[in-house]
């Protein structure tokens, strides 16, 4: 099966994206820095099991251009969820985050509670409670715009990983970074999303009524997505939390893994 391609334009802002499969409705929302073939590192298979993926780039990211007008909050980014199902013909839909993806998820289901059937959010990171630190942000925008994929991987922290996923993450990075048509719009990004909130208070993810399950890492592999943050907002939806065994390679990392508890997460929610 071969993606169909399709665009949409909102407010003056291209974003890009695909669909392949038939069946249930399955929408990925990609994390920051990353591009829309990263929610499932490659697995196909929800789109080999009666699933319909739709896909799509960011504002910002990958093959889609840039904010208009630099407009890179949560708020905008769930209205492009939203047009996302709308051009794509998805009325109702099973949708996937990862990381910026899920905060923007949760809150397009605020928005438009009925065009969401389930949610998967993977590492989730926001916590509405911790104070804002946007150090490290600014300097991964620093290092992008001074140095490319090269400056964005050396203002990155790898010596804050063990040793035996420094090497992947680096590889990791180094591609995602390079994916982009517009990296400066990236940088953009990463000094403007994480000033965002996706929502105010852990009451709001409380007040979702979606079925849910939420997708975790182990700090050893990814300090950026904390363990408990992601215990927090299983805790708030009454979500199961699914994490790897201690020691094991990170579940968030393994997309045939995630794909299978999406299917049964889709299958559970008809």
């Amino acid at each position: 099966m071969e993606p169909a391609p399709f665009e949409l334009h909102r407010g003056g802002t291209l974003l890009r994206g695909d669909t392949v499969g038939e069946g249930t409705d399955v929408v990925l929302a990609h994390g920051l820095t990353a591009t829309r073939t990263y929610v499932l590192l490659g697995s196909r298979a929800l789109e080999r099991s009666g699933h319909r993926v739709v896909r799509y780039d960011a504002r910002g990211h990958g093959t889609s251009g840039p904010a208009a007008g630099g407009a890179y909050d949560y708020g905008e980014l769930a209205a492009d969820l939203i047009g996302v199902l709308d051009e794509s013909g998805a009325g109702r839909a099973v949708i996937v985050g990862s990381s910026m993806g899920a905060h923007t998820a949760v809150r397009a289901a605020a928005a438009a509670p009925g065009r969401v059937a389930a949610l998967a959010l993977v590492t989730p990171a926001f916590d509405p409670d911790a104070a804002g630190d946007y150090g490290e942000w600014d300097r991964l925008a620093e290092g992008l715009r001074a140095g490319g994929a090269a400056g964005f991987v050396a203002a990155y922290d790898l010596d804050a990983l063990p040793d035996r996923w420094r090497g992947t993450v680096r590889r990791v990075l180094e591609q995602r970074i390079a994916a982009h048509e517009h990296p400066g719009a990236v940088a953009d990004a990463l000094e403007a999303v994480p000033r965002s909130r996706p929502f105010e208070s852990w009451r709001e993810l409380e007040a979702l009524d979606a079925p849910a399950i939420v997708i975790a890492t182990r700090d050893e592999a990814d300090p950026g997505h904390p363990l408990a943050t992601a215990a927090s907002w299983a805790e708030a939806l009454g979500a199961p939390l699914h994490v790897e065994q201690d020691g094991g390679a990170p579940l968030a990392w393994q997309g045939g893994r995630v794909s299978a508890l999406i299917a049964e997460l889709a299958a559970r929610t008809g």
